[in-house]
């Protein structure tokens, strides 16, 4: 480095910034500028490497939440940074068309119109969702851009785009001409309400207060064949084919293989059957058994080749049973055959309540009915084994590696999936029926046979997402994107849908990656290379958000109220991989607060000549100069390795603590030292390579802050350098050597502490902040703190220099890494030595009065025998502090000068 001429000061730049940081007044234009110019279009035929992510496709019925708006962050600050970083970046954009929820909300505006969509049909029920989709649908794109998202809006997608059915087709067919698509009657997820079967993921459990009803199945006559069982679900003994015991179970062995008759259905006998399944401990070590609506009982059901009736109906109404409760609803059905069972004598002991955990349908908000039903499946088993070996092999990196084991557990233990669902909006599956019962699969390329008709159900949401990743880059084709830009390099999402969208995502690819490759194991022919999983965004005190509690938080409430840079710093610097995070206005707050904080601070060195520019050799620098580029240094290491691991939350605290307690408190207090002493050439020299190493330290830090906040950063940088914009600026690759800082580093750690103790001292002076008093430092060697540290020191402790007539009244020692340095105070005329007595007499008293107190309780044996161990802990704490202070107090007042008695 060559030492440069020292700038002269020039404060135009700071005539740019408004006079204080108002995010609301400058966030819309930013980001509409950054779109205007395609700083987020990727170029597929660019040659930089390449960096892309597919955006998690949110609901078109919906809007930003704060799981939403934490990864969407997390996508930006990724993304933003591999641009800086000189990648080609490719962030994809798009939403989910929501089968139930879309059909849902678009089937009850009809209602309310008094529109009924069986009546006016499918094609234009269809047709009225596409309008609503075209006037009100994509609501949270907006939002989006509000948040900051610097994703390709060239690009947006849409899952039944028609690129995107073309894709589901093409999938579908070569998945059922491989055999891995079939169509059986097995249990689903049925919603009465929805009347269609739906996912796990829509299902959310909740305890509900019901009854645990034991009722007898047999003879009345305690000789004859009888059993006794329980459950909480009376209605489904109607269409109960069999009991179950363990068949080590000698209380029933005489049972096992006869036939027990139904109470109510004439005709009707259920078998007996030894099942390992059946815990002969709990209850009376029998149960029913109902195979077309329960789980457990469908597998015991296909063990044992039993019948399976269904008795409901898609409206959970009670069919087919022959019996007086045709045709009453489920719930109506629970309470008749419970009085009829009581009718009959057969309830054995008395009706109590039962607190259970029951599934209810996260759309319609009613009780889920398990139900057996025709559905289309898809086989997973080598789906699922490829995608657990994508994981094994290394192919794909799960983060945290906490996380493996639980997608292990899930693919390796995988039921098959089932697609159908009993919908008009979704991707209809392309299968066809001839009139003799003929099954024709129909690609995106096919017409199907005359006479023929299509399956009327449509395909899981999920199906459809699953594709997401090479669908929206325009597979089946062989598109520059697809070739540019897949397998894509990271998947952000929360650990909560690991199993429900990842693993799907996982098994589509790693099969459309054999077809791309025709390899089996083809390396990097997975969706993703990383997966990096998020935890949940709770409120401040560690709850779930949800509607039913009142505590969630509309995050856009919060960009209104704090600015969108807050909103994304709070959410990044919870973000510890694997980890839920806990927010609140608090950290809203403090975030708005840092971004302030930054502001001031870039707008202050504006204005005091700070710019951009080759800095001097290191040896023309002052300490404080080498020490904050050496410290400069060592966080951009930090950052980037916190960054490339997505510890987020590590980045931010690293960031956050340099710029405000390093940069802003210490190091730009220490440079207005500098700039004021410019009365000689070397001190104006110095001066001006202050200016030159602050602006380069803003600069750097503005660079590494800008992925999280944007919008600060982009207004503060622009001022500071004169150039385009951060969006496109290089991040920070290195950091200008600074030669050996070592001796810098230890003389400012020594100042600071100087500064700390002097600090301390003057408050148990009763000195006020801003007080300046007549001082004399005494150092043992100047080497160790050379002059213009130690005017930095006087400056920084609001000290003036000793007159001749100076007389200490007060003073300390400080030590410090390798010497003693003394400090003389005159406090005389500064402050009332009187009144200063009587305060401190007066705190004394209450110090005392506190570790009486304490002690008392400390010292009565049966209110320590009684009190929790928290509350004697927070007493303890209590006398401790009484005795720092009564300590403290007393020695001030010792070293107060005679005559400064209380009147």
């Amino acid at each position: 480095m060559t030492t440069p001429a020292s700038p002269a000061p020039n404060t135009d730049r700071a005539d740019a910034l408004p006079a204080t940081w108002n995010p609301g007044e400058v966030e819309a234009e930013l980001y509409q500028r950054w779109v205007d110019a395609g700083y987020f279009e990727a170029d597929s035929a660019s040659a930089k490497p390449a960096y892309s992510v597919v955006l998690p496709p949110p609901n078109v019925t919906g809007s930003l939440h704060m799981g939403h708006a934490l990864d969407h962050t997390l996508m930006d600050v990724l993304t933003r940074r591999k641009r800086m970083q000189g990648f080609e970046v490719l962030w994809l954009p798009g939403m989910d068309h929501a089968g139930i929820a879309t059909q849902t909300l678009v089937d009850r505006k009809l209602r309310e119109e008094g529109i009924d969509r069986h009546e006016i049909g499918r094609e234009a029920f269809i047709d009225k969702v596409w309008e609503w989709k075209a006037e009100s649908g994509g609501t949270i794109g907006e939002q989006m851009r509000r948040l900051g998202d610097g994703v390709d809006w060239s690009r947006e997608r849409f899952t039944l785009d028609d690129g995107l059915s073309r894709a589901v087709q093409t999938i579908f067919k070569e998945l059922f001409d491989q055999g891995l698509i079939y169509r059986a009657e097995r249990l689903v997820n049925w919603s009465p309400t929805l009347q269609t079967a739906i996912s796990d993921i829509e299902v959310k459990y909740a305890d509900v207060e019901g009854e645990l009803v034991s009722f007898r199945y047999g003879s009345m006559d305690d000789s004859q064949p009888h059993l006794v069982v329980a459950t909480t679900r009376l209605e489904t003994m109607l269409g109960d084919t069999a009991i179950a015991v363990h068949p080590e179970d000698e209380r029933y062995a005489h049972l096992v293989g006869t036939r027990i008759p139904h109470p109510f259905r004439e005709g009707w006998t259920m078998r007996v059957v030894a099942d390992d399944y059946v815990d002969p401990e709990f209850g009376t070590g029998a149960v029913k058994v109902t195979p077309a609506h329960d789980p457990n009982d469908f597998a015991i059901g296909q063990r044992h080749s039993l019948e399976m009736p269904t008795i409901m109906d898609a409206t959970g109404h009670i069919t087919g049973t022959g019996t007086r409760f045709d045709g009453m609803d489920r719930f109506e059905a629970r309470k008749a055959v419970r009085e009829e069972l009581a009718a009959q004598g057969r309830i054995v002991k008395e009706v109590r309540p039962y607190l259970h955990s029951v599934g209810h349908s996260e759309r319609s908000g009613e009780p889920i009915e398990p139900r057996l039903s025709l559905q289309w499946w898809v086989r997973v088993e080598e789906l699922a084994r490829m995608s657990g070996d994508a994981v094994r092999d290394g192919d794909t990196v799960i983060h945290p590696t906490s996380q493996e084991p639980r997608w292990f557990d899930w693919v390796d233990d995988m039921h098959d999936w089932c697609i159908s669902r009993q919908l008009w909006w979704g991707h209809r599956i392309p299968i066809w029926y001839g009139p003799a019962g003929e099954v024709v699969c129909v690609g995106p390329d096919d017409r199907a046979p005359a006479g023929y008709t299509q399956e009327s159900d449509v395909l899981d949401t999920w199906f459809s997402s699953a594709l997401w990743p090479f669908s929206t880059m325009g597979w089946p084709e062989r598109t520059a994107d697809l070739e540019r830009f897949y397998p894509t390099s990271v998947l952000v999402t929360g650990y909560d849908i690991l199993f429900f969208w990842v693993a799907r995502m996982m098994m589509f690819g790693t099969f459309v990656g054999q077809r791309l490759t025709g390899e089996k194991a083809a390396p990097g022919r997975v969706p993703f290379t990383d997966v990096f999983l998020h935890g949940l965004v709770r409120d401040e005190h560690g709850q779930k958000m949800s509607k039913s509690k009142g505590n969630g938080i509309d995050p856009l409430d919060w960009v209104d109220r704090f600015g969108a840079d807050a909103l994304r710093f709070t959410l990044a610097r919870g973000a510890n991989p694997g980890g839920d995070l806990s927010v609140g206005d608090d950290s809203a707050q403090a975030s708005r607060n840092f971004a302030t904080k930054l502001f001031n601070a870039t707008r202050f060195a504006l204005m005091n000549g700070a710019t951009v520019g080759t800095l001097p050799e290191s040896s023309a620098l002052t300490d404080a100069d080498r020490w904050i580029l050496r410290r400069l240094g060592e966080v951009r290491v930090s950052v980037d390795d916190a960054l490339e691991r997505y510890e987020f939350s590590k980045a931010c605290e690293t960031l956050y603590h340099f710029a405000w307690d390093e940069v802003c408190d210490w190091y730009l207090e220490l440079a207005k030292v500098q700039f004021g002493s410019d009365d000689d050439a070397r001190s104006s020299d110095r001066a001006g390579y202050t200016r030159l190493v602050l602006g380069h330290v803003l600069d750097v830090v503005l660079r590494m802050l800008h992925p999280v906040i944007p919008f600060v950063t982009e207004t503060l940088w622009t001022a500071l350098t004169g150039r385009e914009s951060l969006v496109v600026a290089e991040w920070p690759a290195d950091v200008v050597p600074t030669g050996d800082a070592a001796e810098s580093v230890r003389r400012v750690g020594d100042a600071q502490t100087l500064v700390t103790e002097i600090r301390r001292f003057r408050s148990d002076q009763g000195l006020k902040p801003g007080q300046r008093v007549p001082a004399r430092l005494l150092r043992t060697d100047e080497a160790d703190l050379p002059a213009d540290l130690l005017d930095q020191v006087s400056s920084l402790a609001r000290l003036t220099p000793a007159e001749a007539d100076f007389t200490a009244t007060a003073s300390l020692e400080v030590r410090l890494g390798l010497s003693t340095v003394g400090v003389e105070i005159d406090t005389s005329g500064t402050i009332d030595l009187a009144a200063e007595r009587r305060r401190l007499e007066k705190d004394l008293a209450a110090a005392r009065k506190e570790l009486a107190t304490t002690g008392a309780k400390l010292g009565n044996e049966a209110f320590l025998g009684k009190a929790p161990d928290h509350v004697v802990d927070k007493i303890r704490a209590r006398r401790d502090l009484a005795e720092a202070e009564v300590e403290r107090i007393g020695a001030r007042l010792e070293a107060m000068p005679a005559g400064s008695g209380s009147a």
